[in-house]
């Protein structure tokens, strides 16, 4: 479908939200209304169109993709461009659970898989209305269950022999350092702020490669999903790479609960929330 050229929207000065965030809701709000153009299967406008659209910088509407992405709504085909899901006009996916995770008193959010990029992604909403008074928990534990990046890989590998290269684990570290370092920051200093009474991030490694994720939210809900693989090119420290990578943003996840829900898969099962994990040393 074609869009039409739209005025330019001005984003809200009132709202305390940051550009990316009110961009990402305006367009998710076109998406569940089914506006013409944003029906599932639809092709969204282009990165430049849509930052001309909103009057705001093309890193903003980027970041606003990747909000979107988390929440299931749209998937990003390489050389393609992005696309309104299909299952979009059921809307289930991890957002709108793990924002309901933190009306409890506890929360407790269990992840294992390759970075947690999607999990900080998808916290930010939930943190910032802790932050603004709209949801109140008592305490918050997050435990991630990431790879060791010291040891060699199924994935990231190099599609020549599928040989192993230090520097794109390297590369993999840093990004599950960063963002793993970030859930912490934001985690932990809504304790040092006294918006919550506690507030833990524990994070741990393990000799496997992360070819699936896995989330557990208050021991009642889990979400499982396979990465899908990825030949990607990049450069590292000058020197260009064609390997294959997982890609967690376009994994698909399958919905589990403890009990009743017409949303997890046709046979609701019990939870175990506990993560087994392999020492180093």
């Amino acid at each position: 479908m074609t869009h039409r050229a739209g005025c330019r929207l001005n984003l809200d000065p009132d709202d305390p939200r940051p550009p990316y965030q009110q961009v990402s809701s305006s367009l998710r709000a076109s998406i569940l209304t089914k506006k013409p153009g944003f029906e599932a299967g639809d092709k969204l406008p282009s990165g430049p169109e849509l930052a001309k659209r909103f009057g705001v910088a093309r890193g903003t509407v980027d970041k606003a993709l990747d909000l979107l992405r988390t929440k299931g709504l749209i998937v990003t085909r390489q050389g393609s461009g992005s696309f309104v899901r299909e299952r979009t006009s059921r809307p289930v996916g991890l957002h709108p659970h793990l924002e309901a995770a933190f009306e409890q008193p506890h929360v407790t959010l269990d992840f294992a898989g390759f970075s947690s990029e999607t999990l900080h992604n998808a916290l930010q909403e939930p943190l910032d209305k802790v932050r603004s008074g709209r949801l109140a928990p008592e305490s918050i534990t997050v435990r991630l269950l990431l790879p060791d990046t010291d040891e060699p890989m199924a994935v990231p590998v190099l599609v020549d022999g599928l040989k192993d290269e230090p520097a794109l684990r390297e590369r993999a570290r840093n990004i599950a350092l960063t963002n793993a370092g970030g859930i912490a920051h934001s985690v932990e200093v809504l304790a040092e702020l006294g918006l919550v009474q506690s507030a833990a991030v524990e994070v741990r490694v393990h000799r496997a490669s992360s070819l699936f994720k896995l989330y557990i939210l208050n021991r009642s809900e889990a979400f499982f999903g396979f990465y899908p693989l990825r030949e990607r090119t990049v450069a590292t420290n000058g020197d260009s790479h064609t390997f294959y990578d997982v890609t967690g943003k376009d994994t698909m996840l399958f919905h589990h609960a403890a009990g009743p829900d017409d949303a997890s898969g046709p046979s609701p099962v019990k939870v175990d929330t506990r993560l087994v994990v392999t020492r180093r040393g």
